[in-house]
Formats: C-alpha cells, structure tokens, sequence
C-alpha cells in the first residue's frame, strides 16, 4: 500500500466545490503557494506539523495556514485511510479565528458524513 495520502475536495449536494473555488479566485502566486503545501500534505500526511498544520481546539479540525500577505486558511480532516478532506478556505484577517469560518466547516462536514451513510 502507498504511503502517500490523497486530498480531496468537499463537494456540496449541489456539485459545488467551494475549496476549489476559492483557491481558483486567488491570485497566481498564491495559487501556486496553495498547491504547493497541498502536495507537502499529500506526501507527509499527518506528519507535516506546525508551522504549516495546526489542530484546532475543541473540533476535529486541522488548519492548513498558508502563510504570507493573505494569511489563507483551510480547515480539513482526516476522512479514511490516507485521505484528507478539504471543507473550507478563508483569508484570516485577524489573530483569532472568526468562529463562523469554523462552523461552516463543521456544517459541511455534518452533511458530507450523512450523505456519505446513505
């Protein structure tokens, strides 16, 4: 079996992708900077560490920090075997995180686990 872990993106009901989407709107440089610590994630796996990956308190979620002017943020979880699921991007725009960025998260994580059981 493969060492190397999968990234996946959440999809809504709906066929929205709206990781993918944001990461698409963000300027080439960043875009580049995103896939790059993507492909870090894909290799590493749960091994990558601060300062790029941090566990958020209180929830099952790992922030993805892309450091730099935009300060870009995704929140994911380990979904299977070596497979990471990515559920929301953002720019953090101040030292704590807005709670509502994480509970977007969480929701689509609620509704990616019930379709996943029907």
């Amino acid at each position: 079996m493969s060492s190397r872990w999968r990234v996946i993106y959440y999809g809504s009901g709906r066929g929205e992708k709206p990781v993918q989407d944001f990461i698409e709107l963000q300027q080439k440089s960043t875009q580049i900077k995103i896939i790059r610590l993507l492909e870090h994630l894909e290799e590493f796996g749960v091994q990558i560490g601060p300062p790029h990956v941090k566990k958020l308190t209180e929830t099952e979620l790992w922030e993805l920090r892309i450091m730099g002017a935009n300060n870009i943020r995704i929140f994911y979880i380990a979904v299977e075997q070596q497979v990471f699921l990515l559920l929301h991007a953002f720019k953090k725009k101040k030292q704590k995180t807005d709670k509502r960025e994480i509970r977007s998260a969480q929701e689509r994580l609620v509704e990616y686990r019930a379709r996943k059981r029907n």
